[in-house]
This record gives structure tokens, C-alpha cells and sequence, in this order.
């Protein structure tokens, strides 16, 4: 597992802790998938409601804040797969 995914999951765990509105998977390209849901987030690469995929400078962007998720979508820098309302229920939560 690459050292993206693992610093990843910690932050993920920090912002979405107790995440319990779906289950979301976030594909950072070139480094590999993260899986968010009621039980936080883990590395893996299961089916899930919302698939959101990024390069790894837009992904740090968005836990960094540095990044609006609206805008990174709208721009194309953010793919969106599956239900967009569980998208922007992340993007909030976020933010």
C-alpha cells in the first residue's frame, strides 16, 4: 500500500468519522482506493453507492481544504460515479 493511501485514511478517519450516510470509495489515480462508510475508512477497493476519483494533488486538496470539491468537479479535476447526493454530503463534510 503506498504511503498516500495510508496518511489518506488517517485524515479521512479524522474528518469523516462515523460517516453513516452510504458507503463511498475515493480512487486517488496511480496510488490506489480508499473505502468510506459507518465503519470509517480502510484501504480496498469494494463496490460502493459513490465512486469519486482524482490525482493525488486534488485529493490532498480537498483534505486540505485547499480544493473545493464543487469546483474540482465542475472543472473535471474530480470525477463523480454513482449517487451524487452522497457526493455532496462528503463534499460537506469536508469542507
Amino acid at each position: 500500500m503506498s504511503n498516500v493511501i495510508d496518511a489518506a485514511v488517517v485524515a479521512l478517519n479524522e474528518k469523516l468519522a462515523g460517516f453513516a450516510d452510504g458507503t463511498a470509495k475515493f480512487v486517488i489515480e496511480d496510488e490506489g482506493a480508499i473505502i468510506v462508510d459507518a465503519g470509517g475508512a480502510r484501504a480496498g477497493d469494494d463496490d460502493a453507492d459513490v465512486t469519486l476519483t482524482a490525482n493525488r494533488e486534488t485529493f490532498e486538496g480537498l483534505l486540505d481544504g485547499s480544493v473545493n470539491p464543487t469546483m474540482a468537479y465542475m472543472t473535471g479535476k474530480l470525477a463523480i460515479d454513482g449517487n451524487i447526493g452522497l457526493a455532496m454530503k462528503l463534499g460537506s463534510a469536508l469542507s
